[in-house]
């Protein structure tokens, strides 16, 4: 009678020791801006970013981006934090999309001297492809439209991003 239920326990699976949990990547890059105000051509920046993807392709994304006219003193400043959709194909190639929600801080300034610094909100929609160049590091091109609320006329400006980031891979959660 024993040997009847062998058979069914010899097909049994291990349980996983430890499943995919999270992504998590943090990036720095260098950022072209049309700063969309009275300055005639792209002004220079850095931008710092981070990635957590929680949940198979979505996950969240963190940007903090300091833009300056060298001539005029103007510069822009933002702080965003919004949602994220990721794809990867071929396993370099990751596409993705992303609504980001924050604060912008914009210096007007005349001949370099500061006339005024104001922050508005912001919300900005945009999308980029990850290539993965080694298992820990990823390089970045972004493009980003953001709309600026209230400021006087509107601004709208538009923002590429090159960069790369440390890719801490797939954290891990342990299962009992």
């Amino acid at each position: 009678m024993t040997l009847l239920g062998a058979p069914a326990a010899l097909l049994a699976q291990a349980a996983p020791t430890a499943t995919k949990h999270a992504d998590l990547q943090v990036g720095a890059g260098f950022s072209s801006v049309g700063t969309d105000y009275y300055v005639p051509n792209r002004v220079g920046g850095t931008t710092l970013y981070f990635d957590y993807d929680f949940y198979h392709h979505f996950g969240i994304e963190g940007e903090f981006r300091f833009a300056k006219d060298s001539d005029t003193g103007i510069y822009e400043k933002t702080y965003e934090v919004g949602g994220r959709y990721s794809r990867t194909y071929f396993q370099r190639f990751a596409p993705y999309g992303k609504v980001l929600y924050g604060r912008g801080v914009f210096n007007f300034a005349t001949e370099g001297v500061t006339t005024a610094n104001l922050a508005y909100n912001i919300v900005s929609f945009g999308g980029g492809l990850d290539y993965k160049l080694f298992p820990f590091l990823n390089l970045r091109g972004d493009y980003e439209y953001q709309n600026w609320f209230g400021f006087p006329q509107g601004l709208h400006p538009n923002v590429i991003t090159i960069g790369a980031a440390y890719h801490f891979g797939g954290l891990r959660k342990r299962s009992k």
